[in-house]
């Protein structure tokens, strides 16, 4: 592969729990004093997991050993330093309080640990951090709507968002209604996963959800030429992550992937490496594959920085200054 891009970069899709690698999971284990859970790595160095199932399983087990709000930080901490040594300026983390609640933690004690890891890694490279609060779809529309009442109910700076993930396939993003409803109304950006492990007929759904401006992946939009129209004219924003739906099997290579084709069809697209340590690409890696394999020069790459900042839901004084940033060498590179 070519180098990573010299470009400055934002991240607006990655799963908090998700980005521990094996030897953070093994050392937080050993922390904690618990075992590693049966079946959860390959080897030593390598998550298990066959399909996209069989990975949201194996994510709730590794997410099962990170126990403590240091754990938290410590997660926060050393992705926001590794993603600004790539030369990344900007990640929204998307953060699941059913996670932390499994294992016994308060939402506040979750969140102090996330909000000293961003403080933390922000005195060490100045890559900023915000949060999306994440309902999970397959635990059910009650719990859905708690971890929405409850963001609502505790609004910090770094709170800036809400977004659903899990099965899509299995639990249609209507049931959901009610939930987006209270995170709207209490300022939250929202975004969705949709068209990833279900096509047109899911994303239609996701941006009938209040509030929906982004869509995590959305990629098989692409089915509907006329729903590709809608979100060209709509100026929706996709967070696609292409290693990701190579990995898990929705294009069988980057070359058969639709990133090209939404893009030229004048969609708002964005790059993020949704589960890195399972899908074997970092956010880095991200801009460098669409250099590679869709053809993106750096001021097509520049400009993909330039629509997550736009679409970020930072606030407008934090969005401007990320912005005035953006033809300057990254400092991580």
């Amino acid at each position: 592969m070519t180098a990573i891009p010299d470009v400055p970069k934002a991240e607006l899709h990655v799963h908090l729990e998700g980005t521990a690698r094996p030897e953070l999971i093994h050392r937080l284990a050993q922390r904690n004093g618990v075992p590693i859970p049966d079946g959860l790595f390959a080897d030593a160095e390598t998550f298990h997991w066959t399909d996209f199932l069989h990975f949201l399983g194996t994510y709730d087990l590794a997410a099962s050993v990170i126990r403590t709000a240091q754990d938290y930080r410590d997660v926060v901490y050393e992705y926001l330093v590794q993603c600004a040594a790539e030369g990344t300026t900007y990640v929204e983390l998307i953060s699941s309080p059913d996670h932390a609640r499994n294992v016994g933690l308060s939402e506040q004690e979750h969140r102090d640990g996330i909000f000293q890891g961003i403080d933390d890694a922000r005195a060490a490279t100045g890559i900023e951090g915000r949060v999306l609060v994440s309902i999970v779809r397959n635990f059910g529309v009650e719990a859905a709507e708690r971890v929405a009442a409850e963001a609502a109910a505790m609004p910090h700076p770094y709170v800036v968002g809400f977004n659903m993930a899990g099965d899509e396939a299995g639990f249609p993003a209507g049931d959901f209604t009610r939930a987006f409803a209270i995170a709207h109304d209490a300022g939250l950006g929202c975004t969705c996963h949709a068209g990833e492990h279900a096509g047109p007929e899911s994303v239609r759904a996701a941006l009938a959800l209040p509030g929906v401006v982004r869509l995590s992946h959305g990629v098989r939009a692409v089915e509907d030429p006329a729903l590709v129209a809608e979100l060209a004219e709509r100026g929706t924003v996709l967070e696609v992550c292409p290693t990701s739906n190579v990995a898990l099997g929705v294009y069988p290579s980057y070359a058969a992937h639709p990133f090209p084709a939404l893009l030229e069809a004048g969609v708002a697209l964005t790059l993020a490496s949704d589960d890195p340590p399972y899908f074997g690409a970092t956010i880095g890696e991200e801009y460098q594959v669409a250099r590679e394999h869709f053809g993106l020069d750096d001021a097509a790459l520049r400009q993909i920085t330039a629509t997550a900042y736009d679409a970020a839901f930072a606030d407008s004084a934090t969005r401007d200054r990320l912005a005035k940033g953006l033809h300057t060498r990254p400092s991580g590179l």
